[in-house]
Formats: C-alpha cells, structure tokens, sequence
C-alpha cells in the first residue's frame, strides 16, 4: 500500500493514500510530487489547516467525499465553489469556505505521527504560516 511522507514545519508524518476509495484522487496527487507549499490555518474548517492551490484545475470529480474529516483524514478539493486546495484536518473539523460548506474528497490518511496533529495546529494558528513538504515514501 503506497504511502507518503508528510513534512510541515518541525513535524513528520505518514500517510496512506486511499487509492480504493479515491482512486483519480490519489493518481492525480501522485503527479504533483514532489510538492512544497505553506501550509496556513484554516479560516473557517475549524481546528484544521490548507494549502492553497489557487485556480489549478486537476480535473477531478468529487469521490470519497466529506464536509467532516477526522483529524489526519487529508482532503483535496477540486475546486468549484472555492479554490483548489488540501484541507489538513488537526482537530474537529467542518470543512467550508466564504462561499459555505464544502466536501472535499478524503484521499489521504496520517497513519503515523497523528499525536503531534495537535502541536502542528498550534503552531500554524500561533507562528503563521509553515514549510509543507510531500513526497513518497
């Protein structure tokens, strides 16, 4: 089972991708990697945090879908009502934007490190925004 590492700020986590459940999801990530990005908090998810992606259109449908993610359930967002982005869930979470609730699709698992989920949270809501790395494993 394929799995990524997570790097975001001081932390490191790994995850596995839910190729049966969100199968174009995780073939289309797979194809960013190596990615960089900040990783900033959430404006209105509550405890969760976002890489922005902007207008990058992916070309996916929503599958495997979520407006409630548990914390390390990673979602993408494929743009539509608001911008292309991933949701990092650290803590309870509804996943929405300016424009109201949002699903995105769950197509990542923290599996390893999910403790420190938390102490990554605080991080970002208290020092701002933080170096996000993800690659294979």
């Amino acid at each position: 089972m394929p799995y990524i590492r997570i790097t975001a700020g001081p932390h490191q986590f790994a995850a596995r991708l839910e190729e049966a459940l969100a199968p174009r999801t995780c073939a289309a990530f797979v194809r960013l990697l190596p990615m960089r990005d900040k990783l900033i908090q959430a404006r209105w998810s509550g405890e969760a945090a976002w890489v922005p992606m902007g207008e990058r259109n992916l070309g996916l449908p929503f599958e495997n879908a979520t407006c409630h993610p548990a914390p390390g359930q990673l979602l993408l967002y494929p743009g539509d009502m608001s911008e292309t982005e991933i949701l990092l869930p650290y803590g309870p979470a509804s996943f929405a934007s300016k424009a109201g609730a949002l699903a995105g699709n769950h197509f990542l698992t923290v599996v390893e490190g999910l403790e420190d989920l938390p102490a990554l949270g605080r991080l970002v809501l208290w020092h701002g925004a933080q170096d996000i790395r993800f690659e294979q494993a």
